[in-house]
């Protein structure tokens, strides 16, 4: 059922978020540090194993792609945000180097397409 996949990636979000408290503690941190990363990965394993051993039903698999295609833009654009206001509070060029790299990383999407497009067609 959908709602084991839901189960999952509740589970697994649960523990990231934990861990990345308890590396947050370890580090002398008061907050979470890589907790919905730790939590991302979790799933994945967790998913690949079950797949491997013939555990993970169809129904099951579409309750957590549902869930990780609402989940994963979400998240990063909470994180987007916090990083935004931490950069305006750690002044302009923790702004300025956060808008160096998102405009690198635009420009990249472009080059990468036209390198794939470009491989893709010498196979044909």
């Amino acid at each position: 059922m959908a709602i084991y996949g839901t189960a999952l990636l509740s589970a697994c979000l649960l523990l990231g978020i934990s861990l990345g408290r308890v590396l947050g503690m370890l580090l002398g941190i008061d907050a979470d540090i890589g907790g919905v990363g730790i939590a991302m990965l979790l799933l994945i394993w967790v998913t690949e194993w079950m797949h491997r051993t013939g555990r993970l039903k169809p129904s099951t698999e579409l309750g957590i792609t549902f869930w990780g295609v609402l989940y994963i833009p979400i998240v990063i654009a909470m994180a987007a945000s916090q990083n935004v206001v931490a950069a305006f509070k750690g002044g302009a060029i923790a702004f300025l180097a956060g808008l160096f790299v998102v405009i690198i990383s635009f420009a990249l999407v472009g080059i990468l397409v036209r390198i794939s497009t470009a491989d893709q067609n010498e196979i044909l």
